[in-house]
């Protein structure tokens, strides 16, 4: 990945952390290692526990679909199922009423700006 891109998605990931705190989520970890990859974020929800995934674009990109959250396709959530429950695992965290995986698609354009899009349990 190129740096350009690795530089946008940190960007993104920053942006959705904020718009979920002003939503009133609380953010337990960000960009969370496990053995079979990265967790972009992990909120508490009320009694909820949020895997987060978070996608990000510029204005203008040629490549991807038209909206960020759709970039979530079928094998992104398997991967993301399989990184919540390794986490889950190697954490052991209190005991929540539910778990749910959102995603936030973020989509910056040239002047600065962002359309933040998020939808819970999106899968």
């Amino acid at each position: 990945m190129t740096r350009a891109r690795l530089r946008t998605g940190r960007i993104g990931e920053e942006l959705a952390c904020r718009h979920l705190e002003r939503r009133g989520l609380t953010i337990v970890a960000r960009n969370c290692r496990t053995r079979f990859g990265e967790i972009d974020a992990i909120a508490i929800d009320g009694d909820a526990l949020a895997f987060v995934e978070v996608k990000t674009v510029r204005a203008g990109a040629r490549h991807g679909p038209e909206l960020p959250i759709h970039a979530v396709g079928r094998r992104k959530q398997m991967q993301v199922r399989r990184l919540a429950r390794a986490w889950l695992a190697e954490n052991l965290p209190p005991r929540y009423r539910s778990i749910r995986f959102d995603v936030v698609g973020v989509s910056l354009d040239a002047g600065g700006g962002a359309v933040i899009e998020h939808l819970p349990a999106a899968f």
